[in-house]
């Protein structure tokens, strides 16, 4: 077993879960809590943004973010039940981490601006973030989806490794 999931990442995406689902629970109930999920999540979210362009090994965007071509290649191979397997994220993972956090962020951004005296009451801010608000579960959905095929095709458990921080040690056939 190898250590890819540093204590950070697995403390953001664990807090970004619950920050995620107490707004979208609390939505329309209870604004105080949803507000302060909302306010949490956004800032989880400038921590991720700055430990991508800063932070080390697989914690780094530029280690898992690919060019769509290089995304569609993959998802191809998917199809195919031909892909490799990647010890951090593989480039679908990617795609999604960053699909995830720019939700979770334009919902925050949304969120927030409906408090301002400038933003309260304007239709189009009101409307995108129950629109992104909504559209955060498709993505999870697909996310918990895409982990589990992983999982399967791999002989791995993801969300395992995504506590414990460790999954098995790379073969030549995988891409480290």
């Amino acid at each position: 077993m190898v250590r890819v999931w540093s204590p950070y990442v697995r403390l953001f995406h664990w807090s970004l879960v619950l920050c995620v689902a107490v707004a979208w629970l609390s939505s329309g109930e209870i604004m105080k809590v949803h507000e302060l999920a909302g306010y949490c999540a956004g800032v989880l979210i400038a921590s991720r943004l700055i430990a991508g362009l800063v932070g080390s090994g697989y914690t780094r965007f530029r280690q898992f973010v690919r060019g769509p071509r290089v995304v569609g290649l993959y998802l191809a191979d998917v199809a195919q039940g031909r892909e490799r397997r990647y010890l951090g994220h593989n480039p679908a993972g990617g795609a999604m981490v960053l699909a995830l956090v720019a939700c979770v962020a334009g919902i925050a951004l949304t969120g927030w601006m409906q408090t301002t005296d400038a933003w309260w009451g304007v239709a189009w801010v009101e409307d995108t973030h129950k629109i992104l608000g909504n559209g955060i579960l498709v993505l999870v959905g697909l996310h918990v989806g895409g982990v589990m095929l992983a999982s399967l095709r791999h002989g791995e458990n993801l969300v395992r490794a995504m506590v414990t921080g460790r999954k098995r040690a790379p073969s030549a056939e995988d891409v480290a």
